[in-house]
């Protein structure tokens, strides 16, 4: 055997070397262990060894007294006595093999029983010391930053335990390959000695003695240089010991792997701690690498890497100086993001900087044949479409079976603010641009909403590329080509979407103020017919006029258009009340041109002159599906217009029960989410992208150009009705005192908790008569039920002095006043 353990990687202190430690401590055990079994057997031996002897000399003796009888034939006789003689002559040697063998046993054997308690006890003195500085790691980390001198302090003390761990852990491996060394030749000594006393033993028979000779001559031999290698091995070793002693062991070891590393060393590896995702958000120690286009950590050597990142190509990394733990960063990928904690401002930056090369890396090699993560780690939910479905309907659209640039087959990424397919280079120059040029998904492992998947349909390689190519053969410009170099591609995508080369003007001059068409009439579809009647834009239009017409007409290729000319998304038409083209898509109930100008850099918190938002103008028209796009793209729910109106008002005034329920479940879920208690409410802050999804809410149609049928994969768990309710039958008036308008009448699809002692199947509803004056208040609340502990939601109305608690799928007739409920 040769050594194992080496001094650096004492000093890394990596899982693996402490598995070696680990084994070589267990052989060491297992030695002492098999040196004491054989240390009693052979004192058992020497017992039985002497024992023999005297027997063997008393059947001697008896031997040449039955020889020496008379009448006892000659030759026997003689026979017998060379018997006896034999006999004595082999008991003399077996008391000189018995002294040889007593003499071999005390001296080689115990002296590797005195070196394996040594070896026990340097490896007490080294766990104590790694104890402590666990310890003193532990404290180094948790001290917060208000605390420079507690964290000052804490650094002098890890740094102090962590000489001493390290000190102790090179004695202990020093120990180690000593007795690695000292095992082997005292064994072999031992087994030569044996040996020896056996060949001089069988001395008088010369077919055992030249039977071992040539063994114990050639064991000399191989004995005799295994001496000189361990003498010379041993200078070195100390030599080595003594040179890092003398080095300042407590300064941090950066494991960046080196040139000379091979091929397949990781780029990165050491030691981090990892923020668990769970309710109480501890810290584990982990030993992270990058192997394989992946962040994944080990906990321990035997186990199987845990994998964190599946694919690099799909995240990011940023530092995180907002966390009160110091010199922590955070991988963001699309599914989750895992926040990490280095042991310093240089290993923050060195990780940081390993991450995001490895993330370039990644892009120049080939894919992978799928992600290694954990069966739907990439899978979408709710109103999520799969890959395989997602890449059908997006790939087979004319000309998107291509790359938009090079015209390689089979696209595998896409542009989402764009509209257009990629392959994996021209993808990762895309990314590189920057996400105010061009937003780059996976078709197979990033998650695609429907609105997403129909906004590519919609445009195409082909619309984008009329646009953006338009005057490529009046210039005599050559297109890439598959096999063509990541520099021409480079010069070609930043020729066509930075420098915008490519581009033709629009027709006519730009006015400096320019006055955009007639507004249409909010709310007023857009004119369905064939494609030759649709209206086509004035020939004098600015840009941002162009957006403006584009988002009132449904036009995405006039949108396009418009933003290929350097149109601003947040333009505003002074001549009507500064109305913005996200405004005007929401006016004619375009889900796709908000869908559009948001990916686009629409801000979707911008106002009018009377101080109404997106979310405003959504909820005045009735537009349940805009106004779940604005809230999942974070619009302002307490923002209020000139009259201090915000939507949850708008809507209550207007008594849309599918918009009040989807404010107040905003507003209810935000107020858990800044309290941190979302584990008693339906919709949690991890599900707020499925709550807020487009399956939930269907739009009717109102465009030849739009289609905004999305499919329901799923059925979410509290879905809101897709429609308007009807109003109640002539055969149940309703009189002034009843509400104006009510949840309860459109026998909404809300479930009950299955142990919820409340019907699920409504009733025919009847007209009960409520107290008081005209309600205030119309609302979904979730109730704790205090027989099971189960939560069902119930629709709470009030009015000057009255409050009514219904539950939601239950009859109005079963209601009862707030104070008995």
């Amino acid at each position: 055997m040769t050594v194992k353990l080496d001094f650096e990687e004492c000093l890394r202190d990596s899982p693996w070397f402490r598995a070696a430690v680990e084994e070589a401590e267990a052989e060491v055990s297992e030695l002492e262990t098999q040196l004491e079994k054989v240390l009693k057997l052979g004192g058992a031996v020497l017992e039985a060894g002497r024992q023999l002897v005297g027997s063997s000399r008393a059947l001697a003796v008896g031997l040449r007294e039955m020889g020496g009888a008379p009448r006892r034939d000659p030759l026997l006789k003689e026979a017998l006595e060379k018997l006896c003689d034999s006999l004595e002559q082999m008991m003399d040697g077996h008391e000189e093999l018995q002294d040889s063998t007593e003499r071999a046993l005390r001296r080689h054997l115990h002296g590797l029983m005195e070196g394996c308690r040594v070896v026990r006890g340097s490896r007490r003195e080294r766990g104590r010391a790694v104890e402590a500085l666990g310890a003193a790691l532990q404290h180094h980390a948790e001290v917060p930053r208000r605390r420079p001198h507690e964290a000052q302090e804490a650094a002098a003390a890890m740094g102090g335990a962590r000489g001493v761990a390290r000190a102790r852990g090179l004695d202990h491996v020093m120990q180690l390959n000593v007795m690695q060394d000292k095992q082997k030749t005292e064994m072999l000594q031992f087994a030569l000695s044996l040996l020896a006393a056996h060949a001089s033993f069988f001395s008088h028979g010369h077919t055992a003695a030249a039977s071992s000779q040539p063994f114990r001559t050639s064991l000399g031999t191989q004995l005799e240089q295994m001496e000189l290698e361990a003498a010379r091995r041993h200078r070195d070793l100390e030599q080595r010991h003594a040179l890092l002693l003398q080095q300042d062991l407590t300064q941090e070891v950066v494991d960046v792997a080196s040139g000379g590393a091979g091929p397949d060393a990781p780029p990165m590896e050491g030691y981090l701690y990892k923020r668990a995702s769970n309710a109480f958000r501890t810290w584990s120690r982990r030993w992270f690498s990058i192997q394989s286009n992946q962040l994944v950590y080990h906990k321990r050597a035997q186990d199987p890497p845990t994998v964190v990142v599946p694919d690099l190509r799909l995240c990011t990394v940023k530092p995180c100086p907002e966390l009160e733990r110091r010199f922590c960063f955070e991988v963001v990928s699309p599914n989750k993001s895992c926040v990490l904690q280095a042991d310093s401002a240089g290993q923050q930056r060195a990780w940081v900087s390993a991450v995001q090369s490895s993330i370039a890396s990644a892009f120049s090699q080939d894919p992978p044949p799928g992600p290694t993560g954990p069966p739907g780690s990439t899978s979408g939910s709710g109103g999520s479409h799969g890959g395989r479905e997602v890449l059908g309907q997006i790939l087979g659209l004319e000309g998107n079976g291509n790359c938009c640039e090079c015209s390689a087959p089979d696209p595998a990424w896409a542009s989402v603010n764009l509209g257009i397919t990629l392959c994996i280079e021209c993808s990762g120059i895309h990314r590189s641009l920057g996400v105010h040029f061009s937003k780059v998904r996976s078709l197979t492992l990033d998650t695609w909403e429907p609105e997403l998947v129909k906004l590519m349909c919609e445009l195409g390689n082909r619309t984008l590329n009329r646009i953006y190519e338009a005057r490529v053969e009046e210039m005599g410009v050559k297109k890439p080509h598959p096999e063509c170099s990541r520099v021409q591609r480079e010069d070609w995508i930043r020729a066509k979407y930075v420098e915008k080369k490519f581009v033709t003007r629009l027709p006519g001059a730009w006015p400096k103020k320019p006055r955009p068409p007639r507004h249409v009439s909010r709310g007023s579809p857009a004119p369905r017919g064939s494609q030759a009647t649709e209206p086509e834009p004035p020939p004098s239009l600015h840009p941002g006029a162009l957006l403006y017409w584009g988002a009132q007409h449904r036009r995405l290729p006039a949108m396009a258009d418009a933003l290929a000319h350097g149109a601003d998304p947040g333009w505003a038409n002074v001549a009507e009340e500064h109305r913005t083209p996200l405004l005007q898509a929401v006016a004619v109930n375009s889900l796709l041109g908000c869908e559009f100008l948001l990916q686009n850099g629409a801000n979707v918190n911008q106002r009018d002159s009377r101080g109404r938002g997106p979310l405003h103008h959504a909820t005045m028209l009735g537009h349940t599906g805009l106004v779940c796009l604005f809230l999942k793209r974070g619009a302002d729910i307490n923002a209020v217009d000139a009259e201090g109106k915000d939507a949850l008002t708008i809507a209550m005034e207007l008594a849309n029960a599918d918009i009040v329920t989807l404010l107040r479940l905003a507003k209810m879920r935000e107020l858990d989410v800044a309290q941190g208690q979302t584990e008693f409410h339906p919709l949690t802050s991890r599900n707020t992208k499925n709550h807020f999804s487009f399956t939930d809410f269907t739009p009717p149609s109102t465009s030849p150009h739009e289609n905004t049928d999305f499919p329901h994969p799923t059925t979410p768990n509290f879905p809101l009705s897709p429609t308007r309710p009807s109003p109640p039958s002539p055969q149940t008036p309703i009189s002034h005192t009843h509400p104006p308008f009510s949840p309860f009448l459109t026998q909404p699809s809300i479930p009950f908790h299955p142990n919820s002692r409340f019907p699920t199947q409504p009733s025919p509803i009847p007209t009960p008569p409520l107290p008081g004056a005209l309600p205030t208040c119309v609302a979904l609340l979730y109730i704790r039920m205090c027989c099971d502990g189960s939560w069902a939601p119930f629709s709470l109305t009030t009015s000057c002095c009255t409050a009514v608690l219904c539950p939601s799928t239950w009859m109005v007739s079963n209601c009862s006043p707030l104070g008995s409920a």
